[in-house]
């Protein structure tokens, strides 16, 4: 079997790799999301050094990620899927609101 390949990787706060796809880069993120494209450094950043965090509403082993005054919008959202090893990006996206129980 033939290893993935990957448009990046970062590590999340406690340590765990965090791997971006080129599968999902190319053919969720940027399709869905073609602002994203000159920010793929920032989208693993947010995983690295987040502003925030939060767990998702629906999914309990997905966390996501907010970066704060970067991206195509006032936050960067990533969500990060911990279901499988290496957790993946599955999901980026600017978000003009501010994270639910963001505190200033």
């Amino acid at each position: 079997m033939e290893a993935e390949k990957l448009a990046g990787e970062a590590k999340d706060a406690a340590g765990a790799r965090v791997v971006l796809p080129t599968r999902v880069w190319n053919d969720k993120l940027l399709r869905d999301h073609p602002e994203l494209e000159a920010h793929r450094a920032e989208v693993l950043r947010a995983v690295g050094e987040p502003d925030h965090v939060a767990t998702d509403p629906v999914y309990e082993n997905r966390r996501r990620y907010y970066l704060k005054d970067a991206g195509p919008s006032r936050w960067l959202l990533v969500v990060v899927s911990y279901e499988q090893e290496p957790a993946r990006i599955i999901s980026a996206f600017g978000n003009r609101k501010d994270p639910p129980s963001w505190s200033k």
